[in-house]
């Protein structure tokens, strides 16, 4: 026998086997064990939540010669012919492909005739807001008054487009999308009945990859299990597989946006794209982070809200502290934009530079939340003592006297650097990107460190977020003034630079500490890339 998908091997044999329709479930339960049944009945909701498992289920319940509390008891011959697709008693119809009226008037001629066996003749429209408005009339008749033994159910993804006329015939049921937990709960019972071993993460995110739907969840489950078979599904193995993209990445993307470095934001995009990563997925996924952000920033305590590992959950904490809630707000909702029109374009990664080179240059869009995110940038620069204007807002003299400054300043304190120094603040963002592989912590705070020269020694004034961090996570976090992180960050700019820079760390207080400039805006540098 040839494989059978595991959303069909496993589709509910019981009514209590449904899951996160309880509502639907006992209403028509309590029908059955009433024989209060109705005549049409019409579930529509979003894909894979139940509603042509529960139709089928409804379907042999009705014609069950031995129903157990309201549900179909699956042993005798009617629950048996049903189950194997042979009884005469359900048709099932998909509207998508058979929309015609000349299709209803089959059903309709079908419906005169009562059933052999069994109680009910069951007829499943599958997606019918598909038919047409002609096949509509000619139901809807039928619909009204249909034989005492005939029950219709239609199926629809979309209820808008039904007319108004077949609505209130029909008793509606709305199902609902399943929740994250749910999903997860049941993912972890199928793979302990195929007997796989797997990692509660790694279905986890599998669930919330679903976005509420069950068939979804169990199919792309089949897809990591096929990958990998006969080995252990991990997070890792399920990212792989799904094309998903870790959290330090979008921590490095997002900083890039916020410090208006289209370039890095190119960077980041080319690494996802090399690795085979979908960009819709992709998309999906970075709203999902800059979400998590915000909610870090609204929330008394994230770890209950937020499902991660510590180790992200302390990294997305930290990177919370470093974006404004109004600017991750303008982010979600361009993101969000993008997310309704990349699905179907034939150009994915065009459409997502666009929207980044958004984000990164607030000053491309005029509304409201563009402003504040051109002010917020200005306010940023003014706190740094950063008082440049972009070439292509200064021309003529001013443009000249101001390189000429920057020159001047840049030879005199050139000087006074002591050559060791002055590479490391070259590359310290090549430095703190290496240290992710490490301690991506470490790596995420010192990415807003301002590296200084003091007396010989590198100087690094770390950015105080206490006031968006409670004490006691600042305590628990221990910071970059840790030895053991200190000792990190010194063996990885030995080896890179190899020379023994002695390293000193402060915070940038905003006492006497933010008087300091970082070096990094008074060397003029071409880009280095280093191994």
């Amino acid at each position: 026998m040839s494989y059978l998908a595991l959303y069909r091997k496993y589709r509910p044999q019981r009514f209590e086997e449904v899951m996160g329709q309880d509502h639907i479930v006992t209403t028509l339960k309590n029908q059955m064990k009433t024989k209060r049944i109705g005549h049409a009945y019409l579930f529509c909701g979003t894909r894979g939540t139940g509603k042509t498992s529960v139709a089928k289920l409804f379907a042999k319940a009705v014609n069950c010669e031995s129903p157990v509390d309201g549900s179909p008891c699956g042993k005798c011959s009617m629950c048996k012919s049903i189950d194997s697709g042979v009884s005469m008693n359900v048709t099932e119809l998909d509207a998508a492909s058979n929309n015609s009226v000349e299709n209803i008037r089959d059903i309709i001629e079908n419906s005169r005739y009562a059933p052999t066996e069994g109680a009910y003749k069951v007829f499943i429209i599958d997606e019918v807001h598909m038919l047409s408005t002609s096949a509509f009339n000619a139901l809807l008749k039928t619909l009204e008054e249909p034989p005492r033994y005939v029950i219709f159910i239609l199926a629809t993804t979309e209820v808008h487009k039904i007319p108004i006329t077949i609505l209130s015939r029909c008793q509606r049921y709305d199902f609902k999308r399943i929740t994250t937990d749910t999903i997860a709960e049941c993912l972890m019972n199928l793979m302990a009945s195929e007997g796989i071993e797997t990692e509660e993460k790694a279905m986890k995110y599998i669930a919330r990859t679903a976005d509420g739907s069950m068939r979804d969840a169990q199919s792309l489950l089949d897809q990591c299990i096929a990958f990998h078979i006969g080995e252990k599904l991990t997070y890792d193995d399920v990212l792989d597989v799904l094309g998903s993209v870790d959290v330090d990445v979008f921590a490095r993307l997002l900083r890039h946006i916020n410090a208006g470095q289209a370039e890095g934001c190119m960077s980041v995009l080319d690494e996802v794209l090399a690795t085979g990563r979908e960009l819709t997925q992709f998309v999906y996924d970075f709203t999902a982070y800059l979400r998590n952000l915000l909610l870090a920033q609204s929330v008394e305590d994230p770890y209950e809200v937020m499902d991660f590992s510590k180790e992200n959950m302390e990294l997305i904490i930290h990177e919370a502290g470093i974006v404004k809630a109004e600017t991750l707000i303008r982010y979600i909702n361009i993101l969000s934009e993008l997310s309704n029109r990349i699905r179907y374009a034939s150009q994915k990664r065009l459409l997502i530079e666009v929207e980044l080179i958004k984000m990164v240059r607030p000053e491309t869009q005029k509304n409201y939340d563009a402003i504040l995110d051109r002010i917020r940038v200005l306010e940023e620069k003014f706190e740094k003592g950063d008082f440049s204007i972009r070439e292509n807002d200064a021309q003529g003299e001013s443009g000249d006297v101001q390189e000429a400054e920057e020159t001047v300043d840049t030879e005199e304190l050139a000087k006074a650097l002591p050559e060791d120094i002055r590479h490391v603040a070259e590359i310290w963002d090549s430095i703190t990107g290496k240290l992710g592989s490490r301690d991506k912590l470490a790596s995420a705070m010192l990415a807003d460190a301002i590296p200084n020269e003091d007396h010989g020694k590198l100087m690094i004034l770390l950015k105080d977020n206490l006031d968006v961090m409670t004490m006691q996570y600042k305590a628990e976090m221990g910071g970059v003034q840790q030895p053991s992180r200190i000792d990190i960050l010194h063996d990885e700019i030995a080896r890179i630079i190899g020379r023994d820079v002695e390293i000193s760390v402060g915070v940038n207080d905003g006492g006497t500490a933010v008087k300091k400039k970082d070096i990094r805006k008074l060397i003029k540098f071409d880009i280095k890339k280093t191994d």
